[in-house]
C-alpha cells in the first residue's frame, strides 16, 4: 500500500514535466487536420476536464465562435457556441484581458451558463490563446474544488499549445487527402484523392455529389450515416462513427468519418468539413486517447445507472484485454454493483458470491480494506500480479487488478474494478486512459443516478394515480397495463379504472390528458375521479362523458383530454360505448377476427361547450375480447393511428384470448416508448347464473304500498322463495317504500333481484338525500323505526346515488340458503 501511495504522489508530482512532454510530441509530429483536438484531448487526461473547447474570432471579428471542441457536449453546462467578443462572459473576457479566468460552482451558478442547467455544480476556465487572432481556451470541470494548481498549470501548457488551423477548411479550395467540406444547402462536396481511394472511385468518375458517395455505404449503415450529414439532426459539436462501403470489386471496407458543423456567414451557406480514415489503419492500441472522447459520446447518451456501466464495459473490457469488469455504486459503507460484465456468479470471488442479494451482489467495503483506501485517496490504484490483497479482490485480478474511484461533485460516486487472469504490464499512457475514463464515467453515474432516483418518483406518481388492481367481475376478466414514456422524466396523463355499477353493469375507462407535466397528471387524477362519480350516478355513457365535458371546461384549464367509456351488461351480453376524441375500441371476436369498432364520438373533453358524445351499441358473445388503449401504442412519429390500429387488430387476432396478461403483454412488445402506453383488456364470458330481476313502478295513490306488497308477494312465489324469506321481504318494502313516499317527490321504482339464494330489494327516489338511522327513538315516538327494522332483518343495507336520486337497497338470505 505504500508504494501505492508513493507512486502517486511520484505522479502528482511529474504532472506538469509530463504535460509539457506530451504536448511536445504532438506539436512536433506533422501538421494534421485533428492536431488541434488532439491537443485539447489532453485536457481531458491531464486537467481532469469533462469539456474543452476552442473559441476563436469568426468572420465577424466582434463575435467568438467556437472553433473545436472534446468531451462532453457543451449545452450541458449551458455553453453557447458563439459569445460577443466585447461581453462579458468568461470567454470574452480572457480573450480581452489576456488573463485566465477561474469560475468556482458559486460564481457559475450567478452567471447565464449555470442559470441554463439545472444543477450548476461545475467548475469553468477560460485562458487567452497566444496566436495572432486570440480568443480563448474554455475547459470545464465537475468538481466543487475546480481545477488544483497541477491542473491549471497543465491547461496554461494546452492554451499555449493550441494552434487554429489556417487556413479555415471550409475555405480551402483543395482539402487534405482526407478531408472533405460538404455544403449543407446544395449537397456539393469537396473530398480529398485518399477518401476518394477509400471508396474505390477515380477522381475523373466522381461528380461532387454527396449523393455518389452515399450510394457506396452499405443499406444498414446508411441511417446512422444520414444521421451526421442531414442539417436538422446535426449540432456544432464533432460527431464520430463508422460504417462500410462496397468497393467495386465487392469487399467491403470500414471507414471511420469525423464531422462537425461550420456555420454559415453573409452569403456563405452552413458547411459540415472533417476527415474520412480507414479505420483498419488507425491505431488500436489502448493508449489512443480517442477512446476518452468515444466513451464521453456515449457517457453523454447514457440514461440509467446500467446504461452508464455497460458503457463504460464496451469502452475499456475489449480494448484492455481484460477478463471482467464491475462498476459499483457507492452508498453509505457499501458497494451496490450494477454491471458486472462476465454476469454469472461463478465468475467471481467467494466473497462476493457469499454476499449475492438477489441480481446483483452487494459488496461490503470494510470487507476490503485495499478498496476502502483507494476511495479515500481518490485516485487509480494498480496492483500488478502476485500483489497481495484481500480475499474480495484478489480473485477479481490475479494477473493485475486496476481500481479506479469514480469523483463526482466532490464525493465518490462508485468505482470501477478491471482484473486479469494473466499477467498485465500497465503502460503509463493506459493509466492515463483509467484515469481519464474514471472521472467521465463518475459524472455520468451521478447524472444517471439522480435520472433513475427521479424517474422512479415519477413511476411512483403515476401509480398512485391508477388503480392499484383491478376488481373481480362478474362473468368477465380484465387486466391492465401502463408504460411510462422512456424520453424525458415527466409523469403523463394516460389512465385507465374499471367500475363495478348496479345490476351486474361495470363501465371500463381509458383516457389521455394532453400534455407531459404535474399538470396534467393532476387533471390525470381529477378526470378519472370524476367520471368514477358521475358513472356510480347511474347515467348513461353518454351522459357521463358530457359531465366530464362541463367539468373540464368549468375548470379553465387550457390542457384537453380524450377517452372511451363503454358499459357493459354483464348478463345480456350488451354494451354502450361512448367516445370522445380517442382511438376506436377494437373487438375480438371468439372465432378469432378482429373489428375496429367505428364508434361515432363527439370532440375531445374540454373543447366545446356544446358537444354531444352518441352511444354506440356492441353485442358481445361469450369469448370476445375488447381492447382499450391510447395513443401511445397505435401511434409514433413513424406510425399513422390507421397503420398503428391495424397492426394492434392483427396482433390481437394472433394472441390467446385465454391468457389475458400474456396478450397484453405482447401486445406491448412492440410500443415505441416516445408517449406513455395504456392498455385495457376485458374478456366477456358470460354470467353462468344470471339474476333474476322484477321491477315495479309505484304510484303516488292511497293504496301503494299495498300494491306493491301485492307485486312482491306474487313476484316470490313465482320465484318458489319459503315462506319465512317472502314475509321478511314485505315487511322490508313496506318500510322503505312508505319513507320513499312521504320523504320524497317524484317517480318511486322498486326493483327485485335474486342471485342464487340472494334477494336483493331496492327502491329508488328522486331525493338525493339518504336515509338517516335514528340514535335512539323512545316508546312515545311515532316514527324512526323503519330503518332500525330494515338493518335488524337484513342481511346488509345501504343506500346510493343513481341519476339526481337514489337507491335504497337491503339484501336477505333465503332460508334454503
Amino acid at each position: 500500500m505504500a508504494n501505492v501511495a508513493s507512486e502517486g504522489a511520484a505522479v502528482r508530482r511529474t504532472g506538469a514535466g509530463r504535460a509539457e512532454h506530451v504536448l511536445a510530441t504532438l506539436m512536433s509530429a506533422p501538421a494534421s487536420a485533428d492536431r488541434l483536438r488532439r491537443v485539447l484531448e489532453q485536457a481531458l487526461v491531464l486537467a481532469g476536464a469533462s469539456f474543452a473547447g476552442v473559441y476563436v474570432p469568426g468572420d465577424d471579428p466582434a463575435v467568438l465562435c467556437l472553433a473545436e471542441s472534446v468531451g462532453l457536449p457543451g449545452s450541458l453546462y449551458g455553453l453557447r457556441d458563439g459569445y460577443p467578443a466585447d461581453g462579458g462572459t468568461p470567454v470574452a473576457e480572457a480573450h480581452r484581458t489576456g488573463r485566465p479566468r477561474w469560475l468556482g460552482p458559486g460564481e457559475v451558478a450567478d452567471r447565464a451558463e449555470g442559470r441554463r442547467t439545472p444543477a450548476p455544480d461545475f467548475s469553468l476556465a477560460a485562458l487567452p490563446l497566444a496566436g495572432p487572432g486570440g480568443g480563448s481556451l474554455l475547459a470545464v470541470a465537475e468538481q466543487p474544488e475546480g481545477f488544483d494548481a497541477g491542473e491549471r498549470a497543465a491547461l496554461e501548457l494546452i492554451a499555449r499549445a493550441v494552434a487554429v488551423p489556417e487556413p479555415d477548411p471550409a475555405d480551402a479550395h483543395e482539402p487534405a487527402p482526407d478531408a472533405f467540406s460538404l455544403a449543407m444547402d446544395t449537397g456539393r462536396v469537396e473530398v480529398g484523392d485518399e477518401i476518394l481511394r477509400l471508396f474505390g472511385i477515380g477522381r475523373d468518375g466522381f461528380d461532387g455529389k454527396v449523393e455518389t458517395l452515399l450510394g457506396l455505404t452499405v443499406p444498414e449503415d446508411l441511417p446512422a450515416l444520414m444521421s451526421v450529414v442531414e442539417p436538422d439532426h446535426m449540432s456544432l459539436d464533432e460527431r464520430e462513427l463508422e460504417f462500410r462501403v462496397r468497393q467495386p470489386s465487392g469487399a467491403l471496407r470500414w471507414l471511420r468519418l469525423r464531422g462537425r458543423l461550420l456555420p454559415g456567414g453573409e452569403g456563405r451557406p452552413a458547411r459540415l468539413v472533417g476527415t474520412v480514415a480507414d479505420a483498419t489503419k488507425l491505431r488500436s492500441d489502448v493508449t489512443d486517447v480517442a477512446r476518452v472522447q468515444r466513451l464521453a459520446a456515449d457517457l453523454a447518451t447514457a440514461g440509467t445507472v446500467k446504461d452508464v456501466g455497460h458503457a463504460v464495459v464496451d469502452a475499456l473490457r475489449k480494448p484492455l484485454r481484460a477478463d471482467r469488469i464491475a462498476l459499483a455504486e457507492l452508498e453509505n459503507d457499501r458497494l451496490v454493483v450494477t454491471v458486472l460484465d462476465p454476469p454469472e456468479p461463478e465468475a467471481w470471488p467467494e466473497l462476493w458470491r457469499a454476499e449475492w442479494r438477489g441480481e446483483w451482489p452487494d459488496a461490503p467495503v470494510r470487507a476490503m480494506p485495499a478498496l476502502a483506501a483507494a476511495l479515500r485517496d481518490g485516485r487509480a490504484h494498480i496492483w500488478p500480479a502476485g500483489s497481495a490483497l484481500e480475499p474480495g479482490l484478489a480473485g477479481v485480478g490475479p494477473g493485475g487488478l486496476a481500481v479506479l474511484p469514480l469523483p463526482a461533485g466532490g464525493r465518490m460516486a462508485g468505482a470501477c474494478l478491471i482484473g486479469w487472469d494473466r499477467p498485465h504490464e500497465f503502460a503509463p499512457d493506459e493509466r492515463a486512459l483509467l484515469t481519464a475514463c474514471a472521472a467521465l464515467a463518475g459524472q455520468a453515474l451521478r447524472r444517471a443516478h439522480a435520472f433513475d432516483a427521479e424517474h422512479e418518483l415519477v413511476g411512483m406518481l403515476q401509480r398512485t394515480l391508477l388503480p392499484h388492481r383491478l376488481p373481480r367481475l362478474p362473468g368477465a376478466e380484465a387486466v391492465a397495463r401502463y408504460l411510462p414514456a422512456t424520453e424525458g422524466l415527466e409523469v403523463g396523463g394516460d389512465w385507465y379504472d374499471v367500475i363495478p355499477l348496479a345490476d351486474n353493469h361495470v363501465a371500463f375507462v381509458i383516457g389521455d390528458v394532453q400534455g407531459h407535466n404535474a399538470g396534467a397528471a393532476t387533471l390525470m387524477g381529477q378526470m378519472r375521479t370524476a367520471l368514477r362519480a358521475y358513472a356510480a350516478e347511474g347515467h348513461p355513457p353518454d351522459v357521463v362523458v358530457a359531465h366530464a365535458n362541463r367539468l373540464l371546461l368549468d375548470m379553465e384549464s387550457d390542457l384537453f383530454a380524450t377517452c372511451v367509456y363503454v358499459d357493459i351488461d354483464m348478463e345480456q351480453g350488451t354494451a354502450l360505448c361512448a367516445r370522445a376524441g380517442h382511438p376506436q375500441p377494437v373487438l375480438r371476436h371468439p372465432d378469432g377476427s378482429t373489428e375496429t369498432v367505428r364508434a361515432e364520438g363527439g370532440p375531445p373533453l374540454g373543447v366545446l361547450t356544446r358537444a354531444e358524445y352518441p352511444m354506440t351499441p356492441l353485442k358481445l358473445k361469450p369469448g370476445t375480447v375488447l381492447a382499450l388503449t391510447t395513443d401511445g401504442l397505435v401511434e409514433s412519429s413513424g406510425t399513422d393511428l390507421d397503420t398503428g390500429m391495424d397492426r394492434l387488430a392483427r396482433d390481437l387476432a394472433a394472441a390467446d384470448p385465454a391468457h389475458l396478461g400474456q396478450t397484453a403483454d405482447a401486445l406491448l412488445a412492440g410500443a415505441h416508448r416516445g408517449d406513455d402506453v395504456a392498455l385495457l383488456l376485458v374478456r366477456y364470458d358470460g354470467m353462468a347464473v344470471r339474476p333474476r330481476r322484477e321491477s315495479w313502478s309505484v304510484w303516488r295513490v292511497p293504496e301503494a304500498v299495498r300494491h306493491a306488497r301485492r307485486f312482491v308477494r306474487r313476484t316470490l312465489r313465482a320465484w318458489e322463495l319459503p315462506r319465512g324469506t317472502a314475509d321478511t321481504a314485505l315487511l322490508v318494502v313496506s318500510e322503505l317504500v312508505t319513507n320513499a313516499l312521504v320523504h320524497t317527490e317524484g317517480q318511486v321504482r322498486l326493483d327485485l333481484s335474486l342471485v342464487g339464494h340472494r334477494l336483493r330489494i331496492a327502491v329508488t327516489d328522486s331525493s338525493p338525500r339518504g336515509p338517516l338511522k335514528p340514535t335512539s327513538v323512545g316508546w312515545e315516538a311515532t316514527g324512526g323505526r323503519g330503518i332500525l327494522l330494515v338493518e335488524a332483518v337484513s342481511h346488509a343495507w345501504g343506500t346510493v346515488p343513481v341519476s339526481g336520486g337514489k337507491q335504497v337497497w337491503a339484501e336477505l338470505v333465503t332460508d334454503e340458503a
